[in-house]
């Protein structure tokens, strides 16, 4: 079985006296108490590209995760391993990302660079085992091995852990120098896959580039010249949704299969041997990644980079800056006891602007500054 047992979990860092083990499932509480978390809900009001306050229809975090999660769910079920496990990493994995998605994370970075740095992977991890504390026996959240393992590592092994992570695995080893479990292996591409449909539907309803733009890319353009010649008078919005229905199913359709094959080739009997094979098992095949780069080229040229995102990019960066400056001079403003260390004055601050929304930190921006 490649899949991860439940049954044979690692368990967790902390004993519960707590037990749910009759109606529900190792992971089922995972879900459920990443879902009910704090940090999820404000994931709603996290920007993906746009800020927030740009347009209702725009995706969040929060939209993201959600679509990365279904999409992770699908790849699992096909591949018959655990579509629980899948989906639940896919709903954490952004949890840790500051206001303005990637250009909050760029100046919380620079901000943080004589401290350690910024990484909205090494916060997501810091949330959901120490920030988020609910519970009276311990801090976080108190998720399954499985599940930390796979939000740490959807993106690939950690072979010179620094900071929190490094810290937090001096007390539970997540194995960080081997490749996660399938199923987070899933989560990742996943996120590509989303990342991939929903900017395309963002940057056209943004009026960003135009849908003839689309037709020389591989496999996205045909896909929209297709449908554009069979129905010439199709409506903009109904060309994309379309569109990008029959896109993401020949994405998940080549996951699938490519990495069915690796199964096969490499095979994999067990979820060990899917952790130490030295490389991910689950990719698009070599014409389908070649389409996926250049999907994402375009799309840096001609949405990320745009006159109007970079408008907004800079603004973002000068309102996080700016509370960060702002905090660490006047750190009473943080209801918190005198700080007197530089180091952990700065980790305070860094952790309390990341968990801000986009809403409230541009509230904040304009109250103080």
């Amino acid at each position: 079985m490649t899949a991860v047992d439940e049954a044979r979990s690692r368990g967790r860092l902390h004993g519960e006296l707590y037990d749910d083990s009759r109606f529900r499932s190792v992971f089922g509480r995972d879900r459920d108490r990443i879902i009910g978390s704090s940090a999820f809900r404000r994931l709603q009001y996290k920007t993906q590209v746009f800020v927030n306050h740009e347009g209702d229809h725009y995706r969040t975090r929060l939209t993201h995760s959600l679509e990365v999660a279904q999409i992770a769910r699908w790849i699992a079920g096909a591949l018959k391993v655990n579509k629980d496990l899948a989906e639940i990493v896919s709903l954490a994995h952004d949890l840790g990302h500051p206001p303005f998605g990637h250009a909050g994370e760029e100046a919380l970075n620079e901000k943080m660079q004589a401290f350690g740095g910024f990484s909205h992977n090494a916060h997501t991890l810091k949330l959901i085992t120490k920030i988020e504390s609910r519970f009276i026996e311990f801090e976080g959240l108190n998720l399954s091995w499985e599940m930390l393992e796979g939000v740490v590592k959807h993106n690939g092994p950690i072979l010179e852990p620094h900071g929190y992570i490094a810290e937090y695995n001096s007390l539970h080893d997540l194995d960080l120098k081997n490749f996660s479990s399938i199923e987070a292996q899933i989560s990742a591409i996943s996120d590509d896959i989303a990342y991939n449909n929903h900017d395309i539907e963002d940057g056209l309803r943004a009026d960003l580039f135009r849908v003839e733009q689309l037709f020389d890319l591989p496999a996205v353009g045909k896909i929209y010249q297709e449908i554009r010649k069979k129905y010439p008078q199709i409506k903009r919005e109904m060309l994309v949704g379309e569109a990008k229905k029959y896109l993401t199913l020949a994405m998940v359709t080549d996951v699938i299969e490519t990495t069915q094959r690796n199964l096969s080739r490499y095979q994999i009997k067990n979820e060990e041997e899917v952790r130490k094979l030295g490389k991910s098992l689950v990719h698009f095949s070599p014409p389908m990644e070649i389409a996926h780069q250049k999907l994402k080229k375009f799309l840096l040229e001609n949405m990320y980079r745009h006159p109007i995102v970079n408008r907004m990019t800079a603004e973002a960066k000068k309102v996080v800056s700016g509370l960060f400056d702002f905090y660490t001079h006047s750190p009473k403003h943080l209801s918190m006891q005198k700080i007197t260390d530089k180091k952990t004055l700065a980790i305070v601050v860094s952790d309390y602007i990341a968990g801000m929304t986009d809403r409230f930190a541009i509230k904040e921006f304009e109250d103080h500054l």
